[in-house]
């Protein structure tokens, strides 16, 4: 939950890159609770819900699930990658982020693939 500057509510319930379409249906259905649950306590509150998917596994192309159409409002409940990391951290966010991804990686791939080599046959 995020609380914006204008007071606004924000719910983000943070998923896998490919859902399977048999749980879209109940993943639409906890948006809706989230929003009736928090307009119960506060009922004038500016309250929005969104499915968050942390990067697109199709990037450089866009984020297109075939799963997700119909049950969900792509443009208003779905923030994938760089718009929900921009989102929530401002505009670059995500950038910064994929830096430190790529610097720890490189600083512990060493002992990344020592670990991994007691794994072959």
């Amino acid at each position: 939950m995020v609380k914006d500057k204008d007071d606004a509510i924000h719910l983000f319930d943070l998923k896998t890159v490919k859902p399977n379409k048999s749980n879209i249906k109940d993943f639409k259905r906890t948006l809706l609770e989230w929003i009736g649950f928090y307009l119960l306590i506060h009922p004038n509150a500016n309250v929005n819900s969104y499915l968050a998917i942390p990067y697109n596994p199709y990037e450089p192309k866009p984020y297109e699930r075939w799963t997700m159409k119909g049950m969900i409002d792509i443009d208003n409940e779905l923030k994938v990658a760089e718009e929900f990391w921009d989102f929530l951290g401002g505009k670059g966010a995500y950038e910064e982020l994929l830096e430190c991804f790529e610097k720890v990686g490189i600083e512990l791939r060493p002992k990344i693939d020592k670990y991994f080599r007691k794994f072959r046959y």
